[in-house]
């Protein structure tokens, strides 16, 4: 399956929404970075991306809020914050 930057904004804002772990987001840009199965179009932006997201375990690299919203910005995605009532 070809990845895509809207697949790899997908996988990012579910990781935003807790609806996938760091270590399930970690796995799968490692394996993204194997099987280096990306969109020609979108290659030279994923090649920026999904390495950052395969080392976010990584203390040394961690992964906070601007560091997605920044690789959401390099994929063409735009970050906002929504606070509802819990």
């Amino acid at each position: 399956m070809k990845i895509t930057r809207q697949s790899a904004a997908r996988k990012l804002h579910a990781y935003l929404k807790g609806r996938l772990a760091l270590d399930a987001l970690v796995d799968w840009a490692e394996q993204a970075m194997l099987e280096g199965d990306f969109a020609p179009a979108d290659a030279a932006v994923l090649r920026k991306v999904v390495p950052r997201l395969g080392v976010a375990d990584v203390r040394a690299f961690g992964l906070e809020w601007t560091d997605c919203a920044g690789m959401l910005r390099t994929l063409g995605f735009k970050a906002r914050i929504e606070v509802v009532t819990a």
